[in-house]
């Protein structure tokens, strides 16, 4: 990239670089299968027991000070199956059932060979980070589990961190780690609530939207400066920023020049 481009690049983790709801849904289904083959819960009560904890992960607050996640996970597991099945808690069946999701869904993330390519051939011209939010012992394992640390410059952990994503502190503090400026960095994720509204929040070059799907987002969200409906895509848009900004200081340059 040319002096006047972008210098870094920060990169959500989960449902942007690795597909973390699709090795959800694969380890959720092992832990059915289990209880079905194992413990001879019937299907229905089996996706009861699997819809409830995933409702739970999605209001979780983790205090760490307060509890380990491994321990809130597990408790998760131990109140679904008693709120479905009844009866005393069951903390060793919960803990099975939580390592079972764990293992399986780490087993499951991996970083795509084409998007390895990507990064490496990214890394030539400019600065990488990972971005992510969430717990840290969590984040931690699933960039573990993904070997993609060789890819980047550095690694930041929301959960490690004062604030998280959208906070414009955490975006300041992954500019001081590379040595730039908010205005020289782009950020890259799947969410419009936590990646792009960060980044316009702290105020960066621009955002870019990953949106897989491609949805309309709702009236009220955060206009992300582009779209892409795949990570791959996203050389094309640094070359187009790139080829702006040439063109930006062309016309500056010819308007100075008649001055």
């Amino acid at each position: 990239m040319g002096l006047h481009g972008v210098k870094a690049v920060f990169f959500d983790l989960d449902n942007t670089l690795i597909d973390t709801a699709a090795a959800g849904r694969r380890a959720i289904e092992e832990v059915i299968s289990a209880l079905q083959s194992k413990h001879h819960y019937g299907e229905g009560e089996a996706r009861a027991v699997c819809d409830k904890v995933q409702a739970k992960l999605l209001r979780e607050c983790h205090d760490p000070a307060k509890m380990c996640i491994t321990d809130l996970r597990i408790s998760h597991w131990e109140e679904a199956i008693q709120e479905t099945i009844g009866g005393e808690a069951n903390r060793d069946l919960a803990a099975e059932c939580y390592y079972l999701w764990k293992t399986t869904r780490l087993q499951h993330l991996t970083l795509a060979e084409d998007t390895r390519a990507m990064l490496t051939e990214l890394r030539k011209g400019l600065r990488l980070l990972l971005l992510t939010n969430g717990e840290r012992q969590t984040q931690r394992e699933k960039i573990e589990a993904c070997a993609c640390q060789p890819y980047f410059d550095a690694i930041v952990v929301g959960g490690e961190q004062k604030e998280e994503k959208p906070a414009a502190s955490i975006f300041h503090y992954c500019c001081d780690l590379l040595g730039v400026q908010p205005a020289e960095c782009v950020m890259v994720g799947d969410s419009l609530d936590t990646d792009i509204q960060g980044g316009l929040n702290a105020g960066l070059k621009a955002t870019v939207w990953l949106n897989k799907a491609m949805t309309a987002p709702v009236d009220t969200s955060p206009v992300p400066h582009y779209i892409i409906s795949s990570v791959l895509d996203l050389p094309a848009v640094l070359q187009k920023m790139e080829r702006n900004s040439n063109a930006k200081l062309e016309t500056d340059h010819m308007a100075g020049s008649n001055e």
